[in-house]
């Protein structure tokens, strides 16, 4: 029996021994014609305090949220979907707004806001559904103005920032996670597509992932596969539409004692390195399916 596992840790009869999960959900996909950037997927893990029971011969699911599509048009960008290990639900990020047409959304974390007609569009609300501890960060506010811009979506360490005259924000930046060794940025928020004037450079994605917002003859950039970064949003320059970009899919990660075989189901792709320092660390990129240990 793998045992009780109480903030990270397994009990139930055997030495203490640290089990650490990340969870990062899809990020959402830039809006189009002056679009905000998406916002990225939820960030969990043990780290932060959330908990868990696991035993042997036991299936658990897990799931890969996908990346929402950027939008080509006047119509929603799509958000970022849930990834999912046993109990713990992390959400997709919101899409980003789509200019003086469709709002941006909450999620894991918020999608960055653009312009309306009747003034500066709110970006979404980071960290829906509310959990403790957070999973994101809110999308910055879009600019009313001659010279409109958007935000940048929020990611999992940062709120995205607002849109300045002539000047579209940044996407917010990700955490950070050691749990395959190598301290990697997640979860960064998509750019703001270009403004309405000026130089038309669209914002930044966010560390970790996020997709820059298109820009002077340049297009916008999706969200990293498995990392859960926003797409950056699309853009007008002289009346030349860039659409905005797909957002990155999420990741599950897992590491054990090296006492643990598991087995990855069907419908899953992932993979388990060599063991290291009496862990294993395994990679889940793509799916839906079980993991069980023995």
């Amino acid at each position: 029996m793998i045992g009780n596992m109480i903030g990270g840790q397994f009990s139930a009869g055997i030495p203490p021994r640290l089990f650490d999960y990340l969870v990062v959900a899809g990020g959402a996909g830039g809006g189009w014609n002056i679009g905000g950037g998406g916002g990225a997927g939820g960030f969990r893990t043990n780290t932060n305090g959330d908990t868990l029971n696991l035993s042997t011969s036991t299936n658990y699911t897990v799931t890969i949220g996908a990346g929402g599509a950027g939008a080509a048009s006047a119509v929603a960008a799509g958000s970022g979907a849930n990834s999912v290990f046993n109990t713990i639900t992390s959400a997709g990020g919101g899409r980003g707004a789509t200019g003086d047409a469709i709002s941006a959304t909450a999620g894991g974390s918020g999608g960055g806001g653009t312009y309306v007609q009747s003034g500066a569009d709110i970006g979404g609300a980071g960290n829906t559904p509310s959990t403790i501890p957070s999973q994101g960060n809110s999308g910055g506010n879009g600019n009313f103005a001659p010279g409109y811009s958007s935000a940048g979506g929020g990611g999992a360490g940062a709120v995205g920032q607002n849109g300045q005259y002539a000047a579209s924000g940044n996407g917010g930046n990700g955490s950070q996670n050691d749990i395959n060794g190598t301290l990697t940025y997640y979860a960064g928020g998509g750019g703001g597509g270009g403004p309405s004037s000026g130089s038309f450079v669209g914002g930044s994605g966010g560390l970790g992932g996020g997709g820059a917002g298109a820009g002077n003859s340049v297009l916008s950039v999706a969200g990293t596969v498995n990392t859960g970064g926003g797409g950056g949003g699309g853009n007008d320059q002289s009346n030349t539409y860039r659409p905005g970009a797909n957002g990155g899919s999420g990741i599950v990660i897992l590491r054990y004692p090296d006492t643990y075989t598991i087995t990855i189901g069907a419908g899953l792709t992932g993979s388990t390195a060599s063991p290291s320092g009496g862990f294993k660390v395994s990679t889940i990129t793509a799916g839906t399916g079980n993991v069980s240990w023995a």
